[in-house]
C-alpha cells in the first residue's frame, strides 16, 4: 500500500506490482516520489523541448462514430474517433520524437459502452495497453463497477496511476492511506517535471452512491499547495502539471485559487469540453481535450536553462480520413466485440432527427429516454440525470433516418437501472430544481457537478442561471398547469444503487417509492418497437432567461466557446 512520506519502501518488479495493483489496490507502487528512472539519451539531453499527447473521456468508444461540431450556430456531424485512428495518430506523433514524447489519460476510459459494461472494463485492458501510456488519472465512472474492479482493471493497465484525493474508507473510519500515489515525476529532455493528480470530490454526490463504497474523496485545494511545495523544493521539478478529472468549471476555478500557485498547467477533463486555446487563471492555465477519442490534444513545451521558455497547444481531430486505422488494434478490437456483435448489431428503432446530448439543459437523447418514461408508465413527470456521455448519432442522408442498434442504447445509458416511482409535493419539486441548478450553475467553481443539467417530460421549468442559490427557478409547470406547491406529483426515474429507499433522483423523502421491476433498456426498446421513426428535438421543456436554449458549456465569464 502506496503511504506519502515512507522513503523506506522499495520498488518492485512490474510483474509483482501489478499483481499488488489488482489484487490488493496499491496503484504504481515505486516509492514516494514515484520517479521515472530511464537513463536520458544523449539525444534527449540535447534537446530543448518535449511534447505531452493526452487524451480523456473515451469512454470505450471502440470505432470511428458521429461527432457533433457546432459551426456558425448550426450543428455539424462529422466521423471521427475510432481507437484504431487514434493509434495512428498516435504513432505518428511520437515518431517524431520518441524520447520527448508522453503520451496521458485523463479518465473515464473504462466505462460508456456495450463491452465496457457487459466485461466490467477487462475487455478494455488489452487496448488500453496497446498504447502505451505513461500517465492515467481515474476518472469520476471508473468507479462504476466498485472499488474491487476499479483497482483490478487501472492495475492491470499498464502506466503509473496517480491521484491525489481518493483514500481507503471502512465503514467505521478512514485508515488514511491514498489508493493511489499522489504524483509522478519524469526526467524527460534534461529537466525534470511532476504531475499531481486529481479526480472530482463531488463523485459520491452526483453518482450512484454504492460505487464509491470504501472511498473518501477531498477537494485538491485541501492538500494541492503541498504537494506543489513538495514537487519544486524537493524533487527539483521545473515544470508542474496538475492532472485532474474535475471539469472545466472547477478547473479553471482551481486556475484561480492561490493553492495551485507554482502550478504550471492544469490537464484537465470530465465534462468533454474542447479547449482549443489554454485558459489563463491567474495562477496555472487550463486545458480540456473533449471526449469519445474524437481528439488528441498536443502540448508542446519548449525549454531554456532546464525551464519552460514557451509552449505551443493544439487540439486535433482524430480523423479517419487523414489517419487510417492501425490494422492491430482494429483487429484487437474486433476480438473485443466479437462475443457481443450479434445482440449489439440488433437494430431496434430509428430517428428521423439526430440523437445529440451535447447541450447544457436540454437535449433530443433524453427527450426520447423521458418521453419513453411517460408513455410507459404514464406518471406526471419522467426524469433522467444530467448525463454527458455517449456520442451523437446523425441521420443520414441516404436513407433519412438514424439506425438505432442495441449497441448504440448500451451508449445512452450503460448502466441499465430499474425504474422506481414516488409521489412527490410540488413544494418539493420546487427545491430539488433549485438544487440542481446550483449543482450545474454554483458560482463557486467547487459546487459544481459535472453533469448538466436534469432532464425531464412533463414538465417545463424557467429559470434565470445568473440568480443566487436558491432563487432561479422562475416558473414550473405540470402538464401545462403552474405548479401547485401541496400537490403530490408522481415521478418515475431510475434507481441510484446506494440511496435511501425514499430517494428518487437525489428527491429525498418521496412518498410511496417503489421499484416497478422494469430496466430502463426495456422501456427504451419497447418504446422505440412502438413509435420508429422517432424525432425527439429541443422543446423548451428548460429554458434560461439569460442563456440560449442550445447553451453547451456551464463555464461563464472567459472568451471559451465550444465548437
Amino acid at each position: 500500500m502506496y503511504k506519502p512520506g515512507d522513503k523506506n519502501q522499495v520498488p518492485e518488479s512490474r510483474r509483482d506490482f501489478l499483481k499488488k495493483a489488482a489484487f490488493a489496490g496499491a496503484g504504481t507502487v515505486l516509492g514516494s516520489s514515484i520517479i521515472a528512472n530511464e537513463s536520458l539519451a544523449m539525444s534527449a539531453a540535447a534537446n530543448n523541448r518535449f511534447s505531452i499527447l493526452i487524451t480523456a473521456d473515451i469512454h470505450a468508444q471502440l470505432n470511428t462514430h458521429d461527432e457533433f461540431f457546432w459551426e456558425n450556430g448550426k450543428a455539424v456531424y462529422k466521423k471521427r474517433g475510432g481507437l484504431a485512428v487514434l493509434k495512428t495518430m498516435i504513432t505518428h506523433f511520437r515518431k517524431q520524437d520518441p524520447a520527448n514524447t508522453l503520451l496521458i489519460d485523463g479518465g473515464d476510459y473504462f466505462h460508456g459502452s456495450a463491452v465496457a459494461s457487459l466485461t466490467e472494463g477487462e475487455a478494455l485492458i488489452p487496448l488500453i495497453n496497446e498504447f502505451q501510456y505513461d500517465l492515467l488519472l481515474p476518472g469520476n465512472w471508473e468507479v462504476v463497477y466498485k472499488k474491487k474492479k476499479m483497482l483490478y482493471d487501472l492495475g492491470h493497465a499498464q502506466g503509473a496511476k496517480i491521484c491525489a484525493n481518493m483514500w481507503h474508507k471502512t465503514k467505521d473510519a478512514d485508515d488514511g492511506e491514498l489508493i493511489f500515489p499522489p504524483y509522478w515525476i519524469k526526467n524527460i529532455a534534461g529537466t525534470k517535471i511532476g504531475f499531481i493528480g486529481y479526480t472530482d470530490h463531488l463523485i459520491p454526490k452526483r453518482q450512484s452512491p454504492a460505487y464509491s463504497e470504501g472511498i473518501r474523496f477531498e477537494h485538491a485545494e485541501e492538500n494541492v499547495a503541498r504537494y506543489i511545495r513538495r514537487l519544486k523544493e524537493t524533487e527539483g521539478c521545473s515544470i508542474i502539471f496538475l492532472v485532474t478529472h474535475m471539469g472545466l468549471a472547477q478547473q479553471v476555478g482551481l486556475a484561480n485559487n492561490s493553492a495551485v500557485e507554482g502550478a504550471d498547467f492544469i490537464i484537465g477533463a470530465d465534462t468533454h469540453e474542447r479547449v482549443r486555446e489554454p485558459i489563463q487563471g491567474k495562477y496555472a492555465k487550463v486545458i480540456e481535450c473533449g471526449a469519445f477519442g474524437s481528439f488528441l490534444g498536443k502540448l508542446d513545451i519548449e525549454l531554456a536553462d532546464g525551464k519552460m521558455k514557451s509552449f505551443h497547444y493544439q487540439l486535433l481531430d482524430v480523423d479517419p480520413a487523414i489517419y487510417p486505422p492501425d490494422r492491430k488494434m482494429q483487429t484487437m478490437v474486433d476480438q473485443a466485440m466479437l462475443p457481443f456483435q450479434k445482440d449489439l448489431s440488433r437494430v431496434i428503432g430509428t430517428s428521423i432527427t439526430p440523437l445529440v446530448r451535447y447541450f447544457v439543459m436540454e437535449t433530443p437523447m433524453d427527450n426520447l429516454i423521458t418521453d419513453a418514461i411517460l408513455w410507459k408508465f404514464k406518471p406526471d413527470i419522467a426524469l433522467s440525470n444530467g448525463f454527458r456521455f455517449c456520442q451523437p448519432l446523425a441521420v443520414d442522408d441516404r436513407t433519412g433516418k438514424a439506425t438505432i442498434t442495441k449497441e448504440f442504447l448500451w451508449n445512452m445509458l450503460p448502466v441499465d437501472s430499474e425504474a422506481k416511482t414516488g409521489w412527490v409535493k410540488g413544494k418539493q419539486l420546487q427545491e430539488w430544481l433549485e438544487k440542481e441548478l446550483q449543482n450545474a450553475f454554483a458560482k463557486d467553481p467547487s459546487k459544481r457537478f459535472g453533469g448538466w443539467f436534469v432532464r425531464f417530460a412533463g414538465m417545463e421549468v424557467n429559470f434565470t442561471i445568473g440568480k443566487e442559490n436558491g432563487k432561479r427557478v422562475n416558473e414550473v409547470k405540470i402538464n401545462g398547469a403552474p405548479l401547485d406547491p401541496e400537490k403530490l406529483y408522481s415521478v418515475v426515474a431510475c434507481e441510484r444503487e446506494g440511496d435511501p429507499d425514499d430517494t428518487l433522483c437525489r428527491i429525498e423523502k418521496v412518498k410511496d417509492p417503489k421499484r416497478l421491476g422494469i430496466l430502463m433498456h426495456n422501456v427504451i426498446e419497447e418504446y422505440l418497437a412502438g413509435h420508429s421513426p422517432v424525432s425527439p428535438r429541443l422543446e423548451n421543456r428548460a429554458t434560461a432567461t439569460d442563456q440560449p436554449h442550445t447553451l453547451l458549456t456551464q463555464l461563464q465569464g472567459t472568451t471559451y466557446e465550444f465548437r
